[in-house]
């Protein structure tokens, strides 16, 4: 998961065939090292179409999803342990090297309390039960931080760092994400030394979710602290622009967050990468 990558989201929330061909020829255009790919319909995606795409460019993919409510792994243990198998499945089919984000919970799954032991004891179990079936393959999990107002169960990177330890599993991470941290975390600095230690991947996103460096995020406090542990693992650029009705409700995106893709990519990705060379993480 090393270099530096991009969510499809830029171009795409539905990895069919026609995604998946216009969103890896658009992250080979801007010379990425990777794709996260949005898995939120693991069943349907086209596995061998999507790792020949990747193959032919020399792409590297890390899968990303949120569970359903149906499989929300704090209430319905099983049903999240049975959604995750299939999603590890395709992960590994498609060439993925790791399933990340919000994979203990929902995105918008909050019931208004602090959570409870036995909302823990669950995810403990599931993510126990995943990451067995996802060493077979060689696939990474992560366990991705998000603000109280998408989940309640882990919002801190120390919060994820003491569920990977419950957990117990060599293959399971810490995903850290800069929007949520500039909500969550008593400065950026904070949350990223709290997860050093089992900190393999970031998404690099504005304090508005539009483009990078037109917001308020401490980039250099960002950087500086991920160069100051000696980070290694993956950079990942994460912005809204199209979002379908069912995600932008969960995200709580509800106006334009940047005015096309080109802002974006045009400004925020050269502005990301030249922080990174700036600090010696690529």
């Amino acid at each position: 998961m090393q270099g530096f990558g991009v969510h499809t989201s830029m171009w795409t929330m539905n990895w069919d065939r026609a995604g998946a061909e216009k969103a890896i020829a658009a992250a080979v255009t801007y010379r990425m090292d990777f794709i996260e790919i949005a898995l939120l319909n693991a069943p349907a995606v086209d596995a061998a179409h999507t790792k020949a795409l990747l193959e032919k460019h020399e792409l590297r993919a890390v899968c990303s999803l949120g569970l359903p409510q149906s499989a929300w792994a704090s209430v319905r243990p099983e049903a999240a342990i049975e959604y995750l198998t299939v999603a590890i499945d395709k992960t590994a089919e498609l060439g993925g090297e790791a399933l990340s984000g919000v994979i203990y919970g929902g995105i918008g799954e909050r019931t208004g309390v602090p959570p409870t032991r036995g909302e823990y004891d669950n995810i403990a179990r599931v993510l126990q039960a995943a990451a067995k079936h996802a060493k077979k393959y060689g696939i990474e999990l992560g366990v991705e931080a998000v603000n109280r107002y998408e989940n309640h169960l882990i919002n801190t990177g120390q919060q994820a760092v003491d569920m990977i330890e419950r957990v117990g599993a060599d293959n399971v991470f810490v995903h850290l994400d800069t929007y949520h941290m500039n909500i969550e975390e008593k400065g950026a600095a904070n949350g990223i030394l709290a997860a050093r230690d089992h900190l393999k991947y970031i998404h690099l996103s504005e304090s508005d979710r539009g483009t990078p460096g037109y917001g308020t995020c401490d980039w250099d406090e960002i950087y500086a602290t991920l160069a100051a542990i000696g980070f290694k693992g993956g950079l990942a650029m994460e912005s809204f622009i199209n979002m379908p009705p069912e995600v932008a409700y969960g995200l709580a995106v509800w106006r334009p967050v940047a005015k096309d893709e080109a802002e974006v990519m045009g400004n925020g990705l050269p502005f990301l990468r030249n922080k990174a060379t700036q600090y010696g993480l690529i």
